[in-house]
């Protein structure tokens, strides 16, 4: 499901709709950096392109985590099964 969310970025108060899902994966993220979810959000917003809109910000930044946590995984498991056939 879609939600509205709130944010206060730089002093302004926000709004953006984020699926559940991805609304989740951000607090993920955030704990595994040890960082307030309002400041990786600050984040991802002060380095998105001045085209985009935030809520697709978030959602790429989502994907992006995802995709590099499951290559270190991969990239891991590789080189332990490579170790254990030397």
């Amino acid at each position: 499901m879609i939600r509205k969310h709130s944010a206060t970025l730089h002093g302004h108060r926000t709004s953006f709709s984020l699926e559940d899902e991805f609304w989740a994966e951000l607090k993920t993220i955030a704990g595994a950096r040890s960082i307030p979810l309002a400041a990786l959000i600050s984040e991802i917003d002060d380095h998105r392109p001045p085209d985009s809109n935030l809520s697709s910000a978030l959602r790429l930044h989502v994907l992006s985590w995802l995709k590099a946590t499951s290559l270190d995984v991969c990239c891991s498991k590789s080189r332990s099964d490579l170790r254990r056939h030397q």
